[in-house]
């Protein structure tokens, strides 16, 4: 699957948390559909068709594809909500 963040604000909150080269290593894994190596999975509630996968143990991807089927990270999350 192709992957994109939605804008830059993403990578200065990877960089600002040093897990920037983590991210990478998750999204290498995506695009080569090694799903299971990143847990992706749908989010709750499920009808927002929102996704999710692990950078690490404690931050997470969250995402929806667009109409193109390209999986668009819209936030990272440290999963604390």
């Amino acid at each position: 699957m192709k992957l994109v963040e939605i804008d830059e604000s993403i990578e200065k909150y990877l960089r600002k948390r040093n897990i920037l080269k983590q991210y990478l290593i998750a999204k290498m894994h995506a695009e080569a559909d090694r799903l299971n190596q990143i847990d992706f999975r749908k989010r709750r509630p499920y009808k927002y068709e929102r996704y999710y996968f692990k950078i690490n143990n404690k931050y997470r991807a969250i995402g929806r594809y667009n109409d193109k089927g390209t999986f668009v990270v819209l936030e990272i999350s440290d999963h604390q909500e």
